[in-house]
C-alpha cells in the first residue's frame, strides 16, 4: 500500500470513526476522521485527502449534501458512502451523484481492504491516464513547432490541419518536394483521435511495384523466393493508426485498385495467403505531381483519386513566402550550432539578403542543407556572405539540388587543399579543424594529391 494514501472517515458515531481508522491504519493508510459534514469540510480546506468515506445519515449535513460539497471543492475526489442495509438504494442514488462506491454496516474487515485496493487502484489508473494525456499533449505542442513559418499562407496550413485532424477523413497533401508534407501528414495523425495508435509511413516512388505489394500488404511463409517467414505489411501495421502514402502519384494502376479494396472494404489478404485480415486506418497521401493531369494521361485512377482526395492540403513552396526564410534559418542554426557544438550567432545583413532573394528550388530541405553546410564550413561566429557566395552562381539551383552534404563536404575540403598547395596544417587552419580530422577527412573520402 502507498504509505502516503490520505483517507478521511466520516461519520457522527465515533466507535465507527475509530474501527475504520485503526482498520485503514493496518493496512499502511494514513487516516483523518471527522464527527460531521461541516467539520469535514473545514479539515479538506485545510488538508485535502484522497479518499473520504462518508456516513449518509448525520444530523445537519447528510451524506448526499457533504457528497456535493466535496465534489464541488474536489471535482476528481473519491467519495465512498457509508450505509446500513436498508438505505442501499440511497447509496445507488449517491453513487449516481459521483460516489465511487458504498460500503454497508456492519464491515467486513477483508471487504474493507478489498475495497480501498480496488478504489487506489482505480485512482492510479486515472492519474496515469491524466499524466499521459499531458504527455501527449506536450508531444503535440512540441511537433507543431516543428513548423517554424509566419508567413499568412503557411497559418493558412495550420489553422486546416487543426480542422481537419479530429476527422477520419483521408487526406491529400500536395506540394513541391522539400515542403514538408510528411511533417504535416504527422501532425495530424498527432493531433487526431488515433494519436495513441501508429504512424506508418511508406515512400511508394522509392519501391518496384512489387516490392511496393509486399511493404504494403505483406506476405506468408513462401509466398515467393527468398520469404523464408511470415511478414506483415504496413496495412496491418496501420490499423487503428495513420498510414501515409509519400509520393503516392507514383503508385501502378494496378496497385491502385488493390489499394481502393482495401480502402473500401477496410480488409485484405497477405501475398501467398488466404485468411482475412481486418484494418481500420487513417490514410494521409502526399504528392507533387499534378494528379488531374495524370488521370488524363491514364496513369491514374479516377475513382482512387477521389477516395483519397476528400480533403485536399496544398503547400505552398518556399519561394511564395520568403518571409519564413529568417525564422527557418535561424532554427536550422541553432540546430546545426548545437550538433557541431560550433559557436555561432548567426546571420550577418547580407547573408540574410542573400538568403532572401534566393528562390529555393528545393524548398525547406534546401534551406536546411544549406545552413548546415554554411555551419560546417563557417570560421567565425556569423554566418556571412562568404558562406552563401554559392548562391549568387547562375547554376547554383541546379548545383545545390543535385549536391549532398557529404559531396559538398569533399568539394570544400578538396578546395581547401588545393588553395593550400596541399599544405595539410594550412588547410586544416583554413578549414578551422586540426591536422589529424582533415586526414582522416582525406582518408574516408579517398582524396588524392594530383
Amino acid at each position: 500500500m502507498s504509505s502516503a494514501m490520505q483517507i478521511m472517515v466520516v461519520d457522527d458515531e465515533e466507535n465507527i470513526c475509530e474501527a475504520l481508522a485503526a482498520w485503514f491504519q493496518k493496512d499502511g493508510y494514513r487516516v483523518e476522521t471527522a464527527g460531521s459534514g461541516p467539520e469535514a469540510l473545514e479539515r479538506m480546506q485545510q488538508k485535502p485527502c484522497d479518499v473520504y468515506l462518508v456516513d449518509i445519515k448525520m444530523p445537519g449535513m447528510d451524506g448526499l449534501e457533504l457528497l456535493a460539497r466535496l465534489k464541488e471543492r474536489q471535482p476528481d475526489v473519491d467519495v465512498i458512502m457509508i450505509t446500513a442495509h436498508g438505505s442501499i438504494q440511497t447509496a445507488v442514488e449517491a453513487m449516481k451523484r459521483g460516489a465511487c462506491d458504498y460500503l454497508c454496516k456492519p464491515f467486513d474487515p477483508d471487504q474493507l481492504s478489498l475495497l480501498m485496493e480496488r478504489v487506489i487502484a482505480s485512482k492510479a489508473l486515472r492519474d496515469e491516464n491524466i499524466a499521459l494525456r499531458e504527455q501527449l499533449a506536450e508531444q503535440r505542442e512540441a511537433i507543431f513547432d516543428g513548423f517554424i513559418a509566419q508567413s499568412e499562407t503557411m497559418q493558412k496550413v495550420f489553422s486546416m490541419i487543426e480542422d481537419v485532424a479530429p476527422f477520419s477523413a483521408p487526406v491529400l497533401i500536395t506540394g513541391e518536394t522539400g515542403v514538408g508534407k510528411e511533417l504535416i501528414a504527422h501532425t495530424i495523425h498527432t493531433h487526431s483521435e488515433l494519436s495513441y495508435g501508429p504512424f506508418v509511413a511508406i515512400n511508394c516512388g522509392a519501391l518496384s511495384e512489387t516490392l511496393l505489394e509486399s511493404e504494403l500488404f505483406g506476405h506468408e511463409m513462401g509466398a515467393f523466393t527468398g520469404a523464408a517467414k511470415a511478414r506483415r505489411g504496413r496495412l496491418e501495421m496501420a490499423n487503428n493508426g495513420t498510414l501515409f502514402l509519400d509520393e503516392v502519384g507514383e503508385i501502378s494502376t494496378k496497385m491502385q485498385v488493390a489499394l481502393l479494396r482495401v480502402l473500401e472494404e477496410k480488409k485484405f489478404e497477405r501475398l501467398g495467403g488466404s485468411r482475412t485480415i481486418e484494418t481500420n486506418f487513417r490514410l494521409i497521401s502526399a504528392t507533387h505531381r499534378e494528379l488531374p493531369q495524370l488521370i488524363k494521361e491514364n496513369q491514374f485512377r479516377e475513382d482512387f483519386f477521389y477516395r483519397i482526395n476528400v480533403i485536399t492540403l496544398p503547400v505552398a513552396p518556399l519561394r511564395d513566402r520568403l518571409e519564413d526564410v529568417p525564422a527557418l534559418a535561424d532554427h536550422f542554426l541553432e540546430r546545426y550550432v548545437q550538433e557541431t557544438g560550433k559557436p555561432m550567432e548567426g546571420f550577418t545583413q547580407r547573408a540574410l539578403g542573400m538568403l532572401m532573394s534566393y528562390s529555393w528550388p528545393g524548398n525547406v530541405r534546401e534551406l536546411r542543407n544549406v545552413i548546415e553546410r554554411s555551419v560546417v564550413i563557417a570560421r567565425g561566429r556569423m554566418i556571412g556572405a562568404k558562406e552563401l557566395t554559392f548562391l549568387n552562381s547562375p547554376s547554383a539551383e541546379c548545383q545545390l539540388g543535385t549536391l549532398t552534404l557529404k559531396e559538398l563536404e569533399i568539394s570544400h575540403v578538396r578546395a581547401a587543399l588545393e588553395a593550400c598547395n596541399w599544405n595539410i596544417s594550412r588547410a586544416a587552419k583554413q578549414l578551422g579543424i586540426d591536422r589529424s580530422t582533415l586526414n582522416r577527412k582525406i582518408k574516408r573520402y579517398h582524396l588524392t594529391r594530383p
